[in-house]
């Protein structure tokens, strides 16, 4: 998208994108501290009507990849891996759970307890958005995997429905914050060259979680390795466990430079960003030649929630109509699919149960694949050509698949890989719904902007996909079933024809030159 002239002039799409970040001729940046506290302390009393001069988001953007971006990505982006292991592991330790001695729920029980996860996951993503952005990236990135690593612990001590169900609910309250704190953080830190990659591999990790779950139920459920009782009990404790870990590596990581900026305290975001170029290129740049374009701010301790609702719904409406389209057709494509996978299996196939677990490894390895072969493309051939490509031939696989299925040409391993097919493309097209709802607006409610797309997104399409599915699977029918498919299909293809019209072609581009900051002077 070609940049705006300075002034109030709307992009070419019709919304405010952002002026070129200015080169004043005499303008000087704040003195940087050198002080590398990352706390409060350094700037906390810095007033909040204040007008800066910053070249951080320019800076940031230079640096080429290094350790410290890797670790980044490491220490944040196990949120998916987390999130598709506890999706995984709520479906394969059902028979478990029904048989368990101690709890013998039924299947009433089984979706009371999935419903709870999935309202937890929303209202989660809901509240701690709106705390991410008014308090802070770092601090709740702490606090949501606190609360999954302490829920997801408690879920493996649950003596009954009411218990379960409640720790359920927190785990996905956990795994909700997780999603909005995540995202916002590595969006501002990753360079904007690497952001579209980046940002799949990230979601697209959710499948080693989902492969991980896969494996820990075959082994912790064989009844000649561990007790059944004893067995689901542990399978929760491995989310906990690797929670653990990741707590400690994310000891290191800083408060977001660019949320910092924002918030009144720019001589912490000025030692941060002095910190993180001498870790990647030995030395901190120099500002002063004017080789980094400098943008002038009105710092805000936070943003008024009218403020945040005309924003989004208002100021960028369109932007926020191609990210709910996005988020609602692929949630309703992957929920329908992903939770009855079990039950086409079992259902048309023979398959039985314990045996379900081996078909969902090579499904979770085309999901993760296509994010990682494709996703340097979302950088280099551009946002609107793959969204448009990867939702546009998902939704066409997938109505080729379904007829094949409604007349009986699959086998179980037939059906297996034309999912794993369809999902190469569908995977980098789900993650491109969060890429894209990440970057599209302004810092100061990407956090919120992110939950509200992200609840909205899984309370449709995560609701009603797989209830419709699961009643066109009772029915026997595989025309039945074929109808699902062709309406999932038909939402994926006309998401891919909103996103070649109305998509942001945002590769390669500074977040402030999509979205201009609303503390912006320019």
């Amino acid at each position: 998208m070609p940049h705006p002239t300075i002034g109030s002039t709307p992009s070419p799409s019709g919304e405010p994108g952002l002026l070129p970040l200015i080169r004043p001729n005499n303008a000087m940046e704040l003195q940087q501290s050198p002080a590398l506290n990352y706390g409060p302390a350094v700037s906390a009393a810095v007033a909040t009507d204040r007008i800066i001069e910053t070249s951080i988001p320019a800076r940031l953007d230079a640096l080429p990849w290094s350790g410290f971006h890797t670790r980044v990505v490491l220490a944040l982006g196990i949120t998916w891996t987390l999130d598709g292991l506890e999706v995984t592991l709520a479906g394969a330790l059902s028979g478990a759970l029904k048989q368990s001695p101690t709890l013998q729920f039924s299947n009433l029980d089984l979706g009371v307890a999935n419903s709870a996860y999935l309202a937890g996951a929303v209202l989660g993503a809901l509240g701690f958005g709106w705390l991410t952005d008014r308090i802070g990236r770092k601090k709740l990135f702490f606090i949501t995997l606190a609360l999954y690593l302490s829920a997801t612990a408690a879920t493996a001590l649950s003596w009954d429905i009411a218990s379960y169900a409640l720790f359920r609910f927190l785990t996905g309250a956990g795994i909700g914050g997780e999603y909005t704190a995540i995202n916002s953080t590595i969006q501002e830190l990753v360079p904007a060259r690497y952001r579209g990659w980046t940002d799949l591999v990230i979601n697209g990790s959710f499948w080693i979680g989902a492969a991980m779950g896969a494996v820990a139920a075959i082994v912790l459920l064989d009844p000649a390795v561990i007790g059944q009782d004893l067995g689901w009990r542990l399978a929760y404790l491995i989310g906990a466990a690797i929670g653990l870990v990741v707590l400690l590596m994310r000891m290191w990581i800083p408060e977001s430079p660019r949320w910092l900026m924002i918030h009144g305290r720019p001589d912490q975001a000025h030692a941060i960003v002095d910190e993180i170029e001498r870790s990647v290129i030995g030395h901190g740049q120099n500002t002063s030649d004017g080789r980094f374009p400098k943008m002038r701010l009105k710092m805000r301790d936070h943003t008024p929630i009218r403020e945040v609702v005309h924003t989004l719904f208002v100021t960028y409406r369109q932007r926020a109509m191609v990210g709910l389209v996005l988020m609602i057709a692929q949630a309703f494509f992957y929920n329908a699919i992903f939770f009855t996978f079990a039950l086409v299996l079992t259902d048309f196939y023979g398959i039985s149960a314990d045996h379900v677990g081996w078909y969902l490894l090579p499904f979770a390895a085309g999901n993760f694949l296509g994010p990682l072969l494709l996703g340097r493309l979302f950088d280099t051939l551009g946002r609107r050509t793959m969204i448009t490509l990867t939702y546009g031939v998902s939704g066409l696989l997938l109505a080729l698949s379904g007829y094949l299925f409604s007349i009986g040409a699959l086998s179980a391993q037939g059906q297996t890989i034309a999912w794993m097919v369809i999902f190469f493309f569908a995977s980098p097209a789900a993650s491109a719904a969060y890429l894209t709802v990440s970057e599209t607006f302004p810092l100061e409610v990407r956090a919120l902007a992110i939950a509200v797309f992200y609840a909205v997104g899984t309370g449709i399409g995560g609701v009603a996909g797989p209830a419709l599915f699961g009643v066109l699977i009772d029915t026997g029918s595989r025309t039945s079933v074929f109808a699902g498919y062709l309406l999932g299909a038909f939402l994926m293809i006309a998401a891919a024809i909103v996103a070649w019209r109305y998509a942001v072609s945002a590769e390669r581009k500074s977040l402030e030159d999509i979205a201009r900051p609303l503390a912006s002077m320019e």
